[in-house]
């Protein structure tokens, strides 16, 4: 097999693998009240078949990138591949609703190894320059593209099938990519140092920091945030982080270096990517509510109106490449959350009698437009000048932030929202007051993704652009 034709295999299996672990982020979501109505979940339990995939994928993504760079990419790559197919098939075929929980977290799991892997790959098996900017941009689009497609993926398969086939379709993609990674990718294996143990403290502290920081947001909503369980939560999570800080400095072979933080472009684009997923996440979530709980439309239906979004996406990513080629990431990843934030600001403005046409679609495609134009770049100036073995930290870093970004603005945008909709109540219609609950979470959200752009525009777009020797020494 020649080498080109090696590595775009090895850009469609981590494509794909993406594409996978973030879709079924979302595409539960839909199934959710055929899920609660076939395993009889309580409904305060229902919530832990999306948080269960949320902690474990959360807190295990830095660990799952150290792991990358220590014991060989494609190895966990593989690996992580397989934990994932074989967790969906237990998940499909549980009988019970902890059954399909601890599937979840499997999942989780699994994900989390094979994240920061694909990216890792990437980074390491593609030139620095033109080549490794159109591979990282088409993996950050498929990454856009499965969040923005699980509703529709998820309605088609609840409606047509049943619940159980949104896990069942991952067995064969899962376990099929696995093989075929141990066959595709040729990724040479870490250098093994003398003396160099692993950084055992450090996976613990961290890891169990953020499980449990993750753990009290997504709680947030249903507690409150000034409740005794949250801000208790909360204060052990960082405590554990703090611990795991004082771990590293004095680690002889640290799990996360704390040096890397000196790449002004690395740590610029984990808080830009922090801001972009907290306005994202929520954006989809309200969305696809309003179109269902106030304009009326079955899962189904509300999944095909929002299919205009990936579109958007995949065609905005291939000009977002061209671009960040020609102007380096940090003026395009201003321009992408700007876009991102004006349609999230225009979105706000729906209204319990509007039209999916008049009020969602244009906004809509206005914010997809701007994560085309987003999630390249800030993937690129993440992993850029990195070096060869901290390439697998780097991508779970990256990708740590946009997911506690997400959980975090999820939670502090759903209760916003929440809160709004409680006061209306009484005063106006449900419709309406629901619509005023989502209008304020989406402009709150808004808002995040506008400072995001100004902290691209402060941080990135001045930062001179790495010499592709230093990425690789």
């Amino acid at each position: 097999m020649s080498d080109d034709r090696r590595r775009t295999l090895t850009l469609v299996l981590c494509c794909l693998a993406q594409f996978m672990i973030v879709l079924d982020v979302s595409i539960v979501n839909v199934a959710l009240p055929s899920i609660s109505a076939d395993l009889r979940f309580a409904p305060a339990q229902l919530q832990w078949v999306v948080n269960a995939y949320t902690l474990t994928y959360a807190g295990f993504l830095l660990l799952g990138g150290r792991a990358a760079d220590l014991l060989g990419r494609r190895e966990m790559f593989a690996g992580g591949l397989a934990l994932f197919g074989l967790a969906s098939l237990a998940g499909g075929l549980a009988q019970s609703e902890w059954t399909l929980v601890a599937a979840r977290a499997a999942q989780g799991f699994g994900g989390a190894v094979v994240t920061p892997a694909t990216l890792s790959i990437l980074t390491t098996g593609f030139a620095e320059g033109r080549e490794r900017n159109r591979a990282l941009g088409l993996w950050g689009a498929m990454g856009a593209i499965g969040g923005a497609s699980g509703a529709l993926v998820g309605g088609l398969l609840v409606q047509a099938l049943s619940w159980r086939w949104i896990l069942f379709i991952n067995v064969p993609i899962g376990l099929g990519a696995a093989i075929a990674a141990l066959h595709v990718v040729r990724i040479r294996r870490p250098a093994r140092v003398p003396g160099r143990a692993f950084d055992l403290a450090g996976a613990l502290t961290v890891t169990g920091g953020l499980v449990v920081l993750t753990y009290a947001i997504v709680g947030a909503e249903r507690h409150g945030w000034g409740s005794a369980r949250t801000l208790g939560l909360m204060a052990a999570g960082a405590a554990l982080l703090v611990a795991f800080v004082a771990v590293e400095r004095r680690a002889a072979a640290p799990l996360v270096p704390l040096g890397i933080f000196r790449s002004r472009p690395l740590s610029g684009a984990n808080v830009v990517v922090f801001c972009l997923g907290g306005a994202v996440f929520g954006m989809w979530y309200f969305v696809s509510l309003y179109l269902q709980e106030v304009l009326g439309f079955s899962p189904l239906q509300a999944g095909l109106a929002l299919v205009v979004m990936p579109i958007a996406i995949a065609l905005c990513t291939q000009a977002a490449i061209r671009l960040t080629g020609r102007l380096g990431p940090g003026p395009v990843l201003a321009g992408g959350m700007t876009l991102i934030g004006v349609g999230m600001l225009l979105l706000s403005r729906v209204n319990a009698d509007g039209t999916w046409l008049a009020d969602v679609a244009g906004p809509a495609i206005i914010t997809s437009c701007g994560i085309g134009f987003a999630f390249v770049p800030v993937t690129i100036a993440a992993t850029s000048g990195v070096r060869r073995a901290d390439a697998g930290l780097a991508s779970g870093l990256v990708n740590t932030s946009r997911q506690m970004g997400g959980s975090l603005g999820l939670a502090l945008l759903a209760t916003v929202a929440t809160q709004r909709t409680a006061a209306a109540l009484g005063h106006v219609s449900r419709a309406e007051a629901l619509t005023q609950g989502f209008a304020r979470a989406l402009a709150l959200g808004g808002g995040i993704a506008l400072a995001g752009a100004l902290i691209s525009l402060a941080v990135l777009v001045r930062t001179p652009r790495m010499a592709p020797a230093e990425a690789t020494r």
